[in-house]
């Protein structure tokens, strides 16, 4: 548990995720934020670099992101997503792998809007997870 529920515990988690960051496009992630009037309403992570899923395939990048439940069903991960995909191209990356819980239907719809292709539904360890592929050079968003 990352305590961030503290703004100690908060400032003290995003400290460690800008920490993880260095290496810019050689490794790391890119971590973005979605600010409204000072209050944190999500988050967006583009990890990019020599992770496995590169060594396999090539130039790709995996996204992962968070909407706050009050601030769900305006646009945000659809936006958020866009600006991320739009990013991964600036990285050279031609594809991002995109998953979410087999389920959520708001982060399906928000996927396949932006151009995610369904690989398959494979178990997870919290449970039947979508794996996406986003041709970033497609990107719908």
């Amino acid at each position: 548990m990352d305590g961030v529920e503290s703004v100690e515990g908060f400032e003290l988690w995003v400290a460690r995720l800008v920490a993880s960051s260095a290496g810019g496009r050689d490794g790391g992630c890119s971590y973005r934020w979605i600010v409204e009037g000072g209050r944190v309403l999500g988050g967006i992570a583009l990890r990019h670099g020599d992770g496995e899923i590169v060594r396999k395939v090539g130039k790709v990048g995996n996204v992962g992101y968070g909407i706050r439940p009050s601030a769900r069903r305006r646009g945000l991960a659809t936006w958020a997503l866009g600006e991320i995909l739009a990013e991964a191209r600036e990285f050279g990356m031609e594809r991002v792998l995109v998953v979410c819980a087999a389920e959520n239907l708001g982060s399906v719809r928000t996927i396949e809007r932006c151009g995610g292709v369904l690989e398959g539904i494979r178990d997870a360890e919290l449970g039947p997870a979508r794996r996406y592929w986003i041709t970033v050079g497609e990107s719908r968003a």
